[in-house]
This record gives structure tokens, sequence and C-alpha cells, in this order.
């Protein structure tokens, strides 16, 4: 009987050492990459530095105190939110719309599937060049058009006007972001069965009642999904406004990010960049964690109902 939990225990141990080993490549990873940054990105936020490798003290929270008394500080925050709402917005409607007109059947659709993908595969840096080509003042396309149809008597500043700017930034970047929000969505339709909507016409549903009872739920999930990850992903984006504008005019489209780039490259001043890192890294968590907890909660009340 000894010799059997002997062979157990070993048995136990020997599985419990495998899977260490075979997680220990990613966790050094995420160590490196993820939790080591992090940590001297916090540890450098209470510094006084203002070059890699230049002496500094140890100033504990008045890095924060200046940072959050900065008006640039929040006319980059206040950019942000501009910058990350009207993209889910856009993105949520636009992938939405394409993702339901992709999902009919029509000559061509098929074709439409592979290309409509092409926006999205394109470098960023072919993009804003081919953006800020299109849209100059003096030779752009776009604005030539707009002439010659006689809706502008002259060609739009689109990226150096501060009116123009910001929402020029947004539907560049939404057009390049909503075929990848449409597939994905087109791919959620598609397990939707179709004897669903059979039956909801057999029972007298028009259009619009198949939309709110049938497929809106059923692409719900995977909306809230897309939502949260293009929430994310536009409020740490960098390169499409830098790209752009870097930020102009007069500040108009400097985001937390880019305004993370200025302070450490640009001004010297590496221990605001960082912790203005790390409040941008606060603001993320807790738009999870809410985002999480909501999720949470709408879970529990469909299990309720069920």
């Amino acid at each position: 009987m000894e010799q059997k939990k002997g062979l157990r225990w070993n048995s136990r141990t020997s599985n419990i050492v495998l899977g260490w080993c075979l997680v220990a490549p990613l966790l050094l990873w995420l160590l490196l990459t993820v939790i080591y940054p992090l940590c001297y990105t916090f540890w450098l936020s209470m510094q006084n530095q203002e070059l890699l490798g230049a002496k500094s003290e140890f100033v504990w929270l008045e890095t924060y105190k200046v940072v959050l008394s900065d008006k640039e500080f929040w006319n980059a925050l206040k950019n942000s939110l501009i910058w990350t709402v009207g993209n889910s917005i856009l993105q949520g409607i636009g992938g939405l719309t394409v993702g339901l007109l992709l999902n009919q059947r029509f000559k061509g659709c098929r074709f439409m599937r592979v290309w409509i993908i092409l926006p999205w595969i394109i470098p960023t840096v072919v993009m804003a060049i081919m953006w800020k080509w299109m849209l100059s003042s003096t030779f752009g396309v776009l604005g030539w058009l707009l002439v010659k149809s006689g809706l502008c008597t002259t060609a739009p500043n689109f990226l150096g006007d501060p009116f123009n700017a910001m929402p020029t930034l947004i539907l560049i970047n939404s057009w390049r972001w909503i075929p990848f929000m449409a597939v994905v969505i087109l791919a959620a339709l598609q397990t939707i069965p179709d004897d669903l909507y059979e039956a909801a016409a057999v029972d007298g549903a028009g259009p619009v009642k198949k939309f709110l009872t049938i497929t809106l739920p059923g692409v719900a999930g995977t909306t809230t999904t897309m939502f949260l990850i293009g929430t994310l992903f536009s409020f740490n984006m960098f390169d499409v406004v830098w790209l752009m504008t870097e930020g102009g005019p007069l500040n108009y489209t400097t985001t937390l990010p880019v305004l993370i780039y200025k302070s450490a490259f640009k001004t010297f001043r590496v221990s605001q960049a960082a912790a203005i890192s790390v409040v941008v890294f606060v603001i993320l968590a807790c738009f999870v964690a809410l985002a999480s907890r909501m999720s949470a909660l709408k879970d529990l009340e469909g299990d309720d109902r069920g």
C-alpha cells in the first residue's frame, strides 16, 4: 500500500514538474516583456530623470503632481477620449453594417468578402503617406475633386486645420479598421442558424424584428469583445496619429501616447513620460475591470432568467 502511494506521489510530482517546464518559457517571456518594463516604468516615474543613464534622485510622487497639474496632460487626455470614442462608434456601426451587407447573397459577394480586408493589411506607413498625399491642400486629389464638383471654392486643409484634423484622423483610422471588424462580425453572423429566421418569418416577423431578436443577440458577444479590444487599441494607438499630424496642429491631435513620446524623446522629460504611462495603465486597467464586471453581471442575469 505504501509503495502505491509513493508511486502516485511520484507520478503527480512528475506531472507538476512537466507542467512548470512547459509554462516556464511563456512566464519568462512575460517577465521580460511585460512585468519588468512595467515595474521599471513605475520606478522611473518616481525619479527626476531627464535623460536615460543620467543621474537622478528619488522624488516619490512629485512627478505625478507635476503631470496632473499640467494643462498639456489634460488636453491630451481629452483628445484621447475623443479619439477613442469616435473610433469605437464609427468602427462598431460601420463594422456591423458592412458585416450585414457581406452576409447577403449577391453577385460578387465572395470577391467582396476576400478583398474587403485590403485596407487593414496595408502597412501603417504606406497608409499614412497615401492619405497625406490625397488630403494635401495643394496637390491632393480629394481637395481637387471637391473644388471641381463645386462643393468648395478652395481645397480644405484637412490635416492642418485644428477643427478638421481630429475628425479626419478618426475617419482614416476607421476606414482601416472597419473591414477587420466586418470580417469578424461576418463570421459570427455565419453561425446563426437559418432555421431561426425561417421560424420568425412564419410567425410574421419583419426585417427589423428579425434583426433585433435574432441577429443582434447572435453577434452581441462578438461585438462586445471587439468593442473592448478596439477601445484598448485605439487608446494606445500612436503610429497613425504621429505619422499623419505628429500631434498638431496646435496640439489638437496630441493624444496620451503622442504626449509620452514627445515628453521622452523631444523634451527629454523621461520621468514625466513614465508617469503618464503609469496613468494610462491605471485608466485602461480600470476600464477592463469595469467592462469585465459588467459582462459578469450580464451573464449572471442571463443565467437567472434561464
